[in-house]
């Protein structure tokens, strides 16, 4: 039995282990849209100090081609998230998956355990 129990441990490790990934990407994907959008507004407010918002003309403020570029790389690297996203969370509904197996086959060993344990007494009373 305490190998049984090592194993449920186990698998409840790893499963907990896979959803703290999960939240640890969804986590990073907010914040990353989070500071994509502030990085935007940072933006609107560059061209409208400088009165110039095409991206192209010659007067276009250094700061706001460089938030551009910052945002842009934000987005991709969100999109890129999205992508080991969903990855983990398929490899957690499959750790997920395996301790509820686990937990289901320690219940079963205890049970028969149990009935064992209660059997055994009436046993003894028919050898007698």
């Amino acid at each position: 039995m305490k190998s049984r129990d090592t194993l449920v441990r186990l698998k409840r490790f790893q499963a907990e282990e896979k959803r703290r990934r999960v939240t640890q990407i969804e986590t990073m994907i907010a914040d990353f849209a989070r500071m994509a959008g502030e990085l935007d507004r940072e933006i609107a407010a560059e061209e409208q100090r400088s009165g110039v918002a095409d991206p192209n003309h010659f007067a276009y403020s250094t700061y706001a081609r460089a938030a551009r570029t910052r945002r842009d790389n934000l987005h991709q690297s969100g999109e890129d998230l999205r992508g080991q996203l969903d990855e983990a969370k398929a490899r957690y509904e499959e750790a997920a998956e395996e301790f509820s197996k686990a937990q289901s086959m320690d219940m079963r060993d205890k049970t028969v355990e149990v009935v064992r344990e209660r059997a055994e007494p009436t046993q003894r009373a028919v050898r007698i």
